[in-house]
Protein backbone atom coordinates (compact mmCIF):
# COMPACT_ATOMS: atom_id res chain seq x y z
CA UNK A 1 0.00 0.00 0.00
CA UNK A 2 2.91 2.68 1.08
CA UNK A 3 4.32 1.40 -2.44
CA UNK A 4 0.96 2.37 -3.99
CA UNK A 5 0.97 5.71 -2.62
CA UNK A 6 4.79 6.95 -3.15
CA UNK A 7 4.36 5.86 -6.64
CA UNK A 8 0.51 8.16 -6.87
CA UNK A 9 2.38 11.09 -5.07
CA UNK A 10 4.97 10.96 -8.20
CA UNK A 11 3.38 10.31 -10.63
CA UNK A 12 0.80 13.22 -9.73
CA UNK A 13 3.69 15.22 -9.10
CA UNK A 14 5.06 15.32 -12.66
CA UNK A 15 1.48 16.11 -13.65
CA UNK A 16 1.25 19.25 -12.16
CA UNK A 17 5.44 19.89 -13.50
CA UNK A 18 4.39 19.08 -16.51
CA UNK A 19 1.49 21.37 -16.57
CA UNK A 20 3.57 24.48 -14.84
CA UNK A 21 5.87 23.69 -17.83
CA UNK A 22 2.56 24.01 -20.63
CA UNK A 23 0.80 27.05 -19.35
CA UNK A 24 4.32 29.15 -18.81
CA UNK A 25 5.42 27.90 -22.34
CA UNK A 26 1.82 29.92 -23.45
CA UNK A 27 1.51 33.06 -21.09
CA UNK A 28 5.03 34.39 -21.79
CA UNK A 29 4.77 33.90 -25.28
CA UNK A 30 1.72 36.01 -25.74
CA UNK A 31 3.65 38.84 -27.88
CA UNK A 32 5.07 35.50 -30.46
CA UNK A 33 1.71 34.34 -30.84
CA UNK A 34 0.35 37.98 -31.71
CA UNK A 35 2.85 38.23 -34.43
CA UNK A 36 2.69 35.04 -36.02
CA UNK A 37 -1.24 35.06 -36.65
CA UNK A 38 -1.66 39.00 -36.87
CA UNK A 39 -4.08 39.52 -34.03
CA UNK A 40 -4.73 43.20 -33.27
CA UNK A 41 -4.10 44.41 -29.88
CA UNK A 42 -7.99 45.11 -30.09
CA UNK A 43 -8.31 41.44 -30.26
CA UNK A 44 -5.94 40.02 -28.10
CA UNK A 45 -7.98 40.54 -24.87
CA UNK A 46 -10.97 38.40 -26.45
CA UNK A 47 -7.99 35.49 -27.15
CA UNK A 48 -6.74 36.33 -23.26
CA UNK A 49 -10.45 36.01 -21.65
CA UNK A 50 -11.33 33.27 -23.67
CA UNK A 51 -8.71 30.74 -22.37
CA UNK A 52 -9.63 31.26 -18.61
CA UNK A 53 -13.52 30.96 -19.13
CA UNK A 54 -13.24 27.76 -21.01
CA UNK A 55 -11.46 26.76 -18.52
CA UNK A 56 -14.01 27.56 -15.75
CA UNK A 57 -16.92 25.81 -18.12
CA UNK A 58 -13.62 22.75 -17.88
CA UNK A 59 -13.71 22.08 -14.55
CA UNK A 60 -17.80 22.57 -14.21
CA UNK A 61 -17.78 19.77 -17.01
CA UNK A 62 -15.23 17.92 -14.84
CA UNK A 63 -17.57 17.66 -11.85
CA UNK A 64 -20.20 16.10 -13.76
CA UNK A 65 -17.57 13.77 -15.56
CA UNK A 66 -15.85 12.08 -12.30
CA UNK A 67 -19.57 11.24 -10.79
CA UNK A 68 -19.11 8.51 -13.98
CA UNK A 69 -15.51 7.85 -14.61
CA UNK A 70 -12.41 8.55 -12.19
CA UNK A 71 -10.43 11.40 -12.32
CA UNK A 72 -7.63 9.50 -12.62
CA UNK A 73 -8.75 8.76 -16.12
CA UNK A 74 -10.08 12.54 -16.23
CA UNK A 75 -6.20 13.19 -15.48
CA UNK A 76 -4.77 10.67 -17.96
CA UNK A 77 -6.64 11.72 -21.17
CA UNK A 78 -6.35 16.03 -20.62
CA UNK A 79 -2.73 16.35 -20.18
CA UNK A 80 -2.04 15.00 -23.45
CA UNK A 81 -5.00 17.09 -25.25
CA UNK A 82 -3.39 20.29 -23.20
CA UNK A 83 0.01 19.58 -25.02
CA UNK A 84 -0.98 18.54 -28.42
CA UNK A 85 -3.48 21.99 -27.93
CA UNK A 86 -0.24 23.69 -27.34
CA UNK A 87 1.65 22.43 -29.98
CA UNK A 88 -1.35 23.84 -31.84
CA UNK A 89 -0.89 27.22 -30.98
CA UNK A 90 2.14 27.00 -32.23
CA UNK A 91 2.15 24.84 -35.59
CA UNK A 92 -1.07 27.13 -36.84
CA UNK A 93 -0.87 29.76 -39.07
CA UNK A 94 -4.89 31.44 -39.52
CA UNK A 95 -6.52 33.24 -36.97
CA UNK A 96 -8.81 30.15 -36.39
CA UNK A 97 -6.64 28.09 -36.37
CA UNK A 98 -5.48 29.91 -33.22
CA UNK A 99 -9.29 30.23 -31.60
CA UNK A 100 -9.62 26.28 -31.85
CA UNK A 101 -6.10 25.36 -30.29
CA UNK A 102 -7.30 27.88 -28.06
CA UNK A 103 -10.30 26.99 -26.76
CA UNK A 104 -9.13 23.14 -27.04
CA UNK A 105 -6.53 24.38 -24.33
CA UNK A 106 -9.17 26.17 -21.95
CA UNK A 107 -10.98 23.36 -21.91
CA UNK A 108 -8.57 21.06 -21.23
CA UNK A 109 -6.89 22.91 -18.91
CA UNK A 110 -9.63 23.47 -17.03
CA UNK A 111 -10.51 19.59 -16.47
CA UNK A 112 -6.57 19.24 -15.74
CA UNK A 113 -6.32 22.02 -13.02
CA UNK A 114 -9.70 19.98 -11.11
CA UNK A 115 -8.75 16.29 -11.47
CA UNK A 116 -4.95 17.29 -10.37
CA UNK A 117 -6.11 18.84 -7.52
CA UNK A 118 -9.30 15.90 -6.71
CA UNK A 119 -5.62 13.38 -6.76
CA UNK A 120 -3.81 15.59 -4.18
CA UNK A 121 -6.56 16.52 -1.79
CA UNK A 122 -7.58 12.26 -1.87
CA UNK A 123 -3.67 11.81 -1.52
CA UNK A 124 -3.43 14.15 1.10
CA UNK A 125 -6.17 12.23 3.27
CA UNK A 126 -4.44 8.97 2.79
CA UNK A 127 -0.98 9.81 3.61
CA UNK A 128 -2.83 11.94 6.90
CA UNK A 129 -0.38 14.98 6.51
CA UNK A 130 -0.01 17.67 4.07
CA UNK A 131 1.91 17.03 0.61
CA UNK A 132 -0.93 18.88 -1.00
CA UNK A 133 1.75 22.37 -1.30
CA UNK A 134 4.42 20.11 -2.32
CA UNK A 135 2.79 18.96 -5.87
CA UNK A 136 2.03 22.73 -6.15
CA UNK A 137 5.87 23.52 -5.98
CA UNK A 138 5.83 20.92 -8.98
CA UNK A 139 3.90 23.58 -11.19
CA UNK A 140 6.00 26.38 -10.00
CA UNK A 141 9.21 24.54 -11.09
CA UNK A 142 7.47 23.91 -14.08
CA UNK A 143 6.70 27.08 -14.53
CA UNK A 144 10.07 28.19 -13.92
CA UNK A 145 11.26 25.59 -16.59
CA UNK A 146 9.22 26.50 -18.92
CA UNK A 147 9.78 30.41 -18.75
CA UNK A 148 13.19 29.52 -19.02
CA UNK A 149 12.97 28.12 -22.39
CA UNK A 150 10.36 30.09 -23.84
CA UNK A 151 13.10 33.01 -23.07
CA UNK A 152 15.68 30.63 -24.78
CA UNK A 153 13.26 30.52 -27.86
CA UNK A 154 12.73 34.73 -28.10
CA UNK A 155 16.24 34.96 -27.56
CA UNK A 156 17.17 32.84 -30.51
CA UNK A 157 13.97 34.00 -32.58
CA UNK A 158 12.75 29.80 -32.97
CA UNK A 159 9.35 29.79 -34.29
CA UNK A 160 7.23 29.19 -32.48
CA UNK A 161 6.56 25.45 -33.46
CA UNK A 162 10.30 25.00 -33.24
CA UNK A 163 10.24 25.63 -29.26
CA UNK A 164 7.07 23.61 -28.34
CA UNK A 165 7.92 20.41 -30.28
CA UNK A 166 10.82 19.40 -28.57
CA UNK A 167 9.00 20.19 -24.87
CA UNK A 168 5.71 18.21 -26.47
CA UNK A 169 7.61 15.23 -27.69
CA UNK A 170 9.46 15.12 -24.06
CA UNK A 171 6.45 15.64 -21.67
CA UNK A 172 3.63 14.04 -23.80
CA UNK A 173 4.93 10.18 -23.60
CA UNK A 174 6.08 10.88 -19.90
CA UNK A 175 2.54 11.92 -18.42
CA UNK A 176 0.80 9.20 -20.10
CA UNK A 177 3.42 6.52 -18.60
CA UNK A 178 3.07 8.34 -15.35
CA UNK A 179 -0.45 7.89 -15.72
CA UNK A 180 -0.73 4.54 -15.28
CA UNK A 181 0.25 5.21 -11.29
CA UNK A 182 -2.51 7.54 -9.99
CA UNK A 183 -3.92 6.79 -7.09
CA UNK A 184 -8.08 8.11 -7.35
CA UNK A 185 -8.03 7.60 -3.31
CA UNK A 186 -11.62 7.69 -2.19
CA UNK A 187 -12.83 9.80 -5.34
CA UNK A 188 -13.07 6.61 -7.65
CA UNK A 189 -16.06 5.63 -5.36
CA UNK A 190 -18.15 8.53 -7.16
CA UNK A 191 -17.76 6.43 -10.37
CA UNK A 192 -18.11 3.24 -8.74
CA UNK A 193 -21.49 4.32 -7.13
CA UNK A 194 -23.18 5.83 -10.17
CA UNK A 195 -22.36 2.45 -11.68
CA UNK A 196 -24.12 0.54 -9.29
CA UNK A 197 -27.38 3.40 -9.43
CA UNK A 198 -26.15 4.72 -5.66
CA UNK A 199 -26.30 8.21 -3.76
CA UNK A 200 -22.90 8.85 -4.74
CA UNK A 201 -23.35 10.10 -8.62
CA UNK A 202 -25.45 13.43 -7.00
CA UNK A 203 -22.78 13.90 -4.38
CA UNK A 204 -21.38 17.10 -3.55
CA UNK A 205 -22.03 20.08 -0.98
CA UNK A 206 -23.75 22.98 -1.14
CA UNK A 207 -22.17 26.46 -2.30
CA UNK A 208 -22.56 28.20 0.87
CA UNK A 209 -20.62 25.97 2.61
CA UNK A 210 -17.83 26.75 -0.22
CA UNK A 211 -18.12 30.28 -0.57
CA UNK A 212 -15.62 31.27 2.05
CA UNK A 213 -13.31 29.15 0.50
CA UNK A 214 -14.41 30.18 -3.14
CA UNK A 215 -13.60 34.10 -2.05
CA UNK A 216 -9.95 32.61 -0.65
CA UNK A 217 -9.36 31.58 -3.64
CA UNK A 218 -10.79 34.33 -5.88
CA UNK A 219 -8.80 36.99 -3.86
CA UNK A 220 -5.76 34.62 -4.17
CA UNK A 221 -5.77 34.88 -7.90
CA UNK A 222 -6.32 38.67 -7.91
CA UNK A 223 -3.54 38.96 -6.17
CA UNK A 224 -1.61 36.63 -8.55
CA UNK A 225 -2.73 37.97 -11.62
CA UNK A 226 -1.40 41.43 -10.47
CA UNK A 227 1.70 40.31 -9.64
CA UNK A 228 1.72 38.50 -13.26
CA UNK A 229 0.40 41.30 -15.30
CA UNK A 230 1.82 44.37 -13.88
CA UNK A 231 4.97 43.81 -11.91
CA UNK A 232 7.49 44.78 -15.12
CA UNK A 233 5.03 47.76 -15.92
CA UNK A 234 4.96 48.86 -12.09
CA UNK A 235 8.32 48.98 -12.12
CA UNK A 236 9.47 50.63 -14.46
CA UNK A 237 6.44 53.20 -15.05
CA UNK A 238 6.20 54.07 -11.75
CA UNK A 239 9.23 52.87 -10.06
CA UNK A 240 11.64 54.51 -13.02
CA UNK A 241 13.50 50.82 -13.27
CA UNK A 242 14.86 50.33 -16.61
CA UNK A 243 13.37 48.17 -19.27
CA UNK A 244 16.21 44.96 -17.92
CA UNK A 245 15.55 45.12 -14.31
CA UNK A 246 11.67 45.07 -14.99
CA UNK A 247 11.46 41.76 -15.95
CA UNK A 248 13.29 40.93 -12.69
CA UNK A 249 10.15 40.92 -10.51
CA UNK A 250 7.81 38.01 -11.82
CA UNK A 251 10.92 36.06 -11.94
CA UNK A 252 11.72 36.74 -8.10
CA UNK A 253 8.15 35.68 -7.33
CA UNK A 254 8.05 32.51 -9.10
CA UNK A 255 11.16 31.58 -7.64
CA UNK A 256 9.81 32.30 -3.85
CA UNK A 257 6.67 30.79 -4.61
CA UNK A 258 8.56 27.70 -5.17
CA UNK A 259 10.70 28.36 -2.29
CA UNK A 260 7.62 29.01 0.17
CA UNK A 261 5.45 25.92 -1.40
CA UNK A 262 8.74 23.43 -0.93
CA UNK A 263 8.67 23.96 2.86
CA UNK A 264 4.84 24.94 3.06
CA UNK A 265 3.98 21.52 4.11
CA UNK A 266 6.26 21.57 7.11
CA UNK A 267 4.59 24.55 8.43
CA UNK A 268 1.41 23.11 8.01
CA UNK A 269 2.36 19.86 9.59
CA UNK A 270 4.28 22.07 12.56
CA UNK A 271 2.07 25.10 13.01
CA UNK A 272 -1.60 23.92 11.65
CA UNK A 273 -3.51 25.16 8.36
CA UNK A 274 -5.21 27.83 9.87
CA UNK A 275 -1.60 29.24 11.10
CA UNK A 276 -0.16 29.09 7.70
CA UNK A 277 -3.00 30.65 5.83
CA UNK A 278 -3.15 33.35 8.43
CA UNK A 279 0.25 34.12 8.13
CA UNK A 280 0.66 33.77 4.17
CA UNK A 281 -1.87 36.13 3.96
CA UNK A 282 -1.10 38.95 6.51
CA UNK A 283 2.94 38.84 4.57
CA UNK A 284 0.94 38.99 0.69
CA UNK A 285 -0.47 41.82 2.31
CA UNK A 286 2.70 43.55 3.79
CA UNK A 287 4.51 43.03 0.26
CA UNK A 288 1.64 44.64 -1.39
CA UNK A 289 2.31 47.78 0.95
CA UNK A 290 5.76 48.00 0.18
CA UNK A 291 4.87 47.88 -3.39
CA UNK A 292 2.59 50.52 -3.15
CA UNK A 293 4.86 52.57 -0.98
CA UNK A 294 8.22 51.70 -2.76
CA UNK A 295 10.67 54.79 -3.09
CA UNK A 296 12.69 52.96 -5.59
CA UNK A 297 12.90 49.74 -8.20
CA UNK A 298 14.88 47.86 -5.18
CA UNK A 299 12.49 48.03 -2.24
CA UNK A 300 9.53 47.35 -4.99
CA UNK A 301 10.80 43.94 -5.50
CA UNK A 302 11.46 43.23 -2.13
CA UNK A 303 7.43 44.02 -2.01
CA UNK A 304 7.46 41.23 -4.71
CA UNK A 305 9.72 38.80 -3.05
CA UNK A 306 6.76 38.97 0.16
CA UNK A 307 3.99 38.37 -2.46
CA UNK A 308 5.94 35.29 -3.68
CA UNK A 309 6.38 33.50 -0.27
CA UNK A 310 2.95 35.08 0.85
CA UNK A 311 0.74 33.61 -1.59
CA UNK A 312 2.08 30.98 -2.67
CA UNK A 313 0.61 29.00 0.06
CA UNK A 314 -3.00 29.81 -0.09
CA UNK A 315 -4.24 27.57 -3.21
CA UNK A 316 -3.11 24.75 -2.34
CA UNK A 317 -4.50 24.93 1.32
CA UNK A 318 -7.43 26.39 0.05
CA UNK A 319 -8.05 23.16 -2.38
CA UNK A 320 -6.78 20.80 0.63
CA UNK A 321 -9.72 22.42 2.85
CA UNK A 322 -12.61 21.98 0.00
CA UNK A 323 -12.22 18.32 0.22
CA UNK A 324 -11.96 18.18 4.03
CA UNK A 325 -15.45 20.05 4.05
CA UNK A 326 -16.69 17.84 1.44
CA UNK A 327 -15.55 14.72 3.16
CA UNK A 328 -16.91 15.57 6.85
CA UNK A 329 -20.05 17.21 5.41
CA UNK A 330 -21.02 15.07 2.73
CA UNK A 331 -19.42 11.12 3.44
CA UNK A 332 -20.89 9.94 -0.14
CA UNK A 333 -17.97 9.23 -2.50
CA UNK A 334 -17.23 11.98 -4.44
CA UNK A 335 -17.70 14.45 -2.62
CA UNK A 336 -14.66 16.02 -2.29
CA UNK A 337 -14.03 15.59 -5.73
CA UNK A 338 -17.38 17.80 -6.78
CA UNK A 339 -15.94 20.27 -3.96
CA UNK A 340 -12.84 21.07 -5.76
CA UNK A 341 -14.46 20.78 -9.15
CA UNK A 342 -16.48 24.04 -7.47
CA UNK A 343 -13.81 25.70 -6.17
CA UNK A 344 -11.45 25.56 -9.10
CA UNK A 345 -13.65 27.52 -11.25
CA UNK A 346 -13.34 30.72 -8.74
CA UNK A 347 -9.20 30.16 -9.50
CA UNK A 348 -10.14 31.40 -13.23
CA UNK A 349 -12.78 34.01 -11.73
CA UNK A 350 -9.45 35.40 -9.81
CA UNK A 351 -7.46 35.77 -13.18
CA UNK A 352 -10.00 37.50 -14.64
CA UNK A 353 -10.52 40.26 -12.60
CA UNK A 354 -7.44 40.49 -11.30
CA UNK A 355 -5.93 42.33 -14.37
CA UNK A 356 -8.55 44.36 -15.35
CA UNK A 357 -9.08 45.99 -11.90
CA UNK A 358 -5.89 47.00 -11.23
CA UNK A 359 -5.79 48.35 -15.33
CA UNK A 360 -8.88 50.25 -14.51
CA UNK A 361 -7.68 51.50 -11.28
CA UNK A 362 -4.44 52.32 -11.79
CA UNK A 363 -5.09 54.56 -14.91
CA UNK A 364 -8.60 56.39 -12.92
CA UNK A 365 -6.82 56.56 -9.93
CA UNK A 366 -3.23 55.89 -9.74
CA UNK A 367 -1.16 52.32 -10.21
CA UNK A 368 0.13 52.64 -6.36
CA UNK A 369 -3.70 53.10 -4.90
CA UNK A 370 -4.47 50.28 -7.48
CA UNK A 371 -2.15 47.92 -5.50
CA UNK A 372 -3.95 48.49 -2.02
CA UNK A 373 -7.14 46.77 -3.34
CA UNK A 374 -5.39 43.39 -3.57
CA UNK A 375 -3.87 44.39 -0.44
CA UNK A 376 -7.26 44.72 1.23
CA UNK A 377 -8.97 41.73 -0.44
CA UNK A 378 -5.77 39.26 0.38
CA UNK A 379 -6.41 40.87 4.12
CA UNK A 380 -10.11 39.42 4.46
CA UNK A 381 -8.32 35.90 4.33
CA UNK A 382 -7.19 36.56 7.43
CA UNK A 383 -10.85 36.60 8.73
CA UNK A 384 -12.14 33.27 6.76
CA UNK A 385 -9.14 31.35 7.78
CA UNK A 386 -11.37 29.32 10.43
CA UNK A 387 -13.08 28.30 7.73
CA UNK A 388 -9.68 25.95 6.99
CA UNK A 389 -10.67 24.24 10.11
CA UNK A 390 -8.13 21.93 12.66
CA UNK A 391 -6.09 20.77 10.11
CA UNK A 392 -2.64 20.87 13.16
CA UNK A 393 -4.97 18.11 14.50
CA UNK A 394 -5.66 15.78 11.17
CA UNK A 395 -2.22 16.94 9.06
CA UNK A 396 0.37 18.03 11.97
CA UNK A 397 1.77 15.24 12.95
CA UNK A 398 0.29 12.01 10.93
CA UNK A 399 -1.56 11.20 13.58
CA UNK A 400 -4.46 9.88 11.37
CA UNK A 401 -3.11 6.86 9.87
CA UNK A 402 -3.98 5.99 6.13
CA UNK A 403 -7.06 4.32 5.36
CA UNK A 404 -7.70 1.33 2.86
CA UNK A 405 -11.27 2.79 2.07
CA UNK A 406 -9.43 6.63 1.48
CA UNK A 407 -6.68 4.81 -1.20
CA UNK A 408 -8.88 3.01 -3.27
CA UNK A 409 -7.49 2.03 -6.59
CA UNK A 410 -4.86 3.48 -8.89
CA UNK A 411 -5.59 3.62 -12.12
CA UNK A 412 -4.04 0.65 -13.29
CA UNK A 413 -5.72 -1.20 -11.00
CA UNK A 414 -3.45 -0.98 -7.88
Amino acid sequence: MTDVLRRGRASLAFGFFAQGVAFALLVTRIPAIQDRYGVSDALLPVFLAAVPVLAGVGSVVSERLVRRVRPSRLLRWSQPVVLLALLGVGAGDRVAVLAVALAVFGLSVGALDASMNMLGVSLQRAYGRSIMLGFHATYSLGGILGASLAWVGAHWDLALWVSYLPVVVVLLPAALMGSRWYVDGDGGGAAQAADKGGAGAGAGVGFKVLLPLCLVMTFAYIGDSTVSNWSAKYLQDVLGSSEQLATVPYNVYMVTTLVGRALGDLGVRRFGAVAVVRGGAVVAAGGFAVVASAPGAWVGMLGFTLLGLGLCVLVPQTFAAAGRLAAERDGRPGASDAAVARLNVFNYVGFLIGSPLVGALGDAWSYRGAMLVPMVLVLVTVVYARSFGDQQDRYGGGHERPRTADVGRGSNGL
